[in-house]
């Protein structure tokens, strides 16, 4: 048994939302006592090679049996939560286990043994599930990396890695954070999020679903800004569910995240560099290779270094329709940041000629945030409308206005049409697809 395979399995929900309380110190010291003796009277390798209901069994009456020993005492639901904890201590993911385990919960943070943050709704919480010490994170990290191939030590001080359920993994440890080994697990979702949920959740609004869809018909290059975990990816998955079934679509990731709806995908994934720091594929290498593939669309999970200028190339010569994600605080901010990332491919051009091949090849910005309460929306819908000068202009076409505060403090507000109307209404109704003055297509959804 792998148990990296069941990082979202477990006890059940019910029972994880409530394992997720601290133990109390004696109960603390029971779980490592008898952890320590279920080491030495119980091959733990040959366990782990069983099924995991198998596995979890034969774990937990060894437990019960040293523990009936131990402290004969401790019975009912205490003899029970103690025996699941020894269980995650000896197959699965120590403390952390229950927070893992919780399907609301999208991400776990160790920053010390003491201090195990979790991400619920969007909202940070400081859980009670603390370590032993730096040592017992320690091992847990051991145990997740190491069926990986990875290693971390002093000479490969951080690592990230995807584990098999799709969970992204991040560790560092001492000297680059001189206080603890730390661990942040953001986990995957094996579900698929629609336009129907994101409309559901409040992300944007049925107008602007309508003119993203229409976007998405029209086949203009759309990029998708925002800040860490405000949703870029989700909405882009979504997003993609507009792209016609009968369209092959080519995906490059670090690491794979998209779960498309389509059939005839590709999907591509960078590779790091081995412990000899050989043998490694960019996202660049792949976009190169994904030209060559007659990809109706080409989607980036994220650009974030000089695939950029190959992303440009590609968008300016026929392969239009194109999504990415991009980290940045605002449309314009956006724009920068890719200009940026193209001057990396360390190509030679005036920076004129760069922003004139954006101006040419983005059509379409649109901008996520998350507001202090968790809640994750699109803030701003731009439209690349060309050049000025030496400056790529644009303008806003959806924007979220704000109308005040509720009861509780919270800003309150609305996204809406600015009433600019796009420069390219015009390919809209060629193509059968009428706008109204709110941007309400008709006869597009399905």
């Amino acid at each position: 048994m792998n148990h990296l395979n069941h990082l979202t399995g477990g006890n059940g929900a019910d029972e994880d939302l409530d394992e997720t309380q601290s133990l109390s110190e004696q109960e603390f010291e029971l779980v490592f006592a008898v952890h320590q003796n279920l080491l030495r009277e119980m091959d733990l390798e040959a366990v782990e090679k069983l099924e995991p209901a198998q596995a979890r069994e034969a774990v937990e009456q060894g437990a019960r049996t040293l523990l009936g020993t131990i402290a004969p005492s401790v019975y009912g639901e205490e003899k029970g939560r103690i025996v699941r904890r020894v269980v995650d201590e000896a197959i699965a993911l120590g403390p952390i286990q229950p927070l893992v385990s919780d399907p609301s919960i999208s991400e776990v943070m160790v920053n010390a043994p003491d201090e195990v943050y979790y991400e619920r709704d969007g909202v940070i919480y400081l859980s009670d599930v603390r370590f032993r010490d730096k040592a017992h994170i320690m091992r847990i990290i051991d145990r997740i990396i190491a069926p990986l191939g990875r290693r971390v030590d002093e000479t490969s001080p951080f690592v990230d890695a995807r584990l098999p359920d799709g969970s992204r993994v991040n560790v560092v440890i001492p000297p680059l954070v001189p206080k603890s080994p730390t661990l942040t697990i953001r986990k995957f979702r094996p579900d698929k999020y629609t336009i129907s949920d994101l409309l559901a959740n409040g992300t944007l609004t049925e107008q602007l679903a309508d003119f993203l869809q229409a976007c998405v018909r029209l086949r203009l290059n759309t990029v998708i800004s925002g800040g860490s975990g405000t949703g870029k990816t989700t909405l882009l998955n979504a997003v993609s569910g507009y792209i016609p079934s009968s369209e092959r679509v080519v995906t490059i990731e670090d690491p794979n995240e998209l779960k498309l709806q389509q059939s005839h995908v590709i999907s591509m994934e960078a590779r790091a560099p081995n412990i000899e720091g050989k043998n490694e594929v960019t996202q660049r290498d792949l976009f190169r290779n994904a030209l060559r593939m007659r990809p109706d669309r080409i989607i980036v999970g994220e650009v974030r270094g000089p695939e950029a200028f190959d992303m440009m190339q590609a968008m300016n010569t026929g392969h239009e329709g194109s999504l990415t994600t991009v980290h940045a605080n605002s449309t314009r901010d956006a724009l920068s940041r890719i200009e940026n990332m193209i001057l990396m491919a360390g190509l030679d051009l005036p920076i004129r000629a760069i922003r004139e091949q954006m101006a040419a090849a983005l059509h379409i910005m649109v901008h996520l945030s998350r507001s202090t309460e968790g809640r994750r929306q699109v803030t701003l819908v731009s439209e690349i409308t060309g050049m000025e000068s030496e400056i790529v202009t644009m303008q806003d076409v959806f924007r979220f206005e704000h109308t005040g505060l509720d009861e509780e403090g919270r800003l309150t507000g609305a996204m809406a049409p600015t009433g600019i109307m796009p420069t390219f209404m015009d390919r809209l109704t060629r193509s059968g697809i009428t706008l109204d003055w709110g941007f309400v297509p008709t006869g597009l959804r399905s």
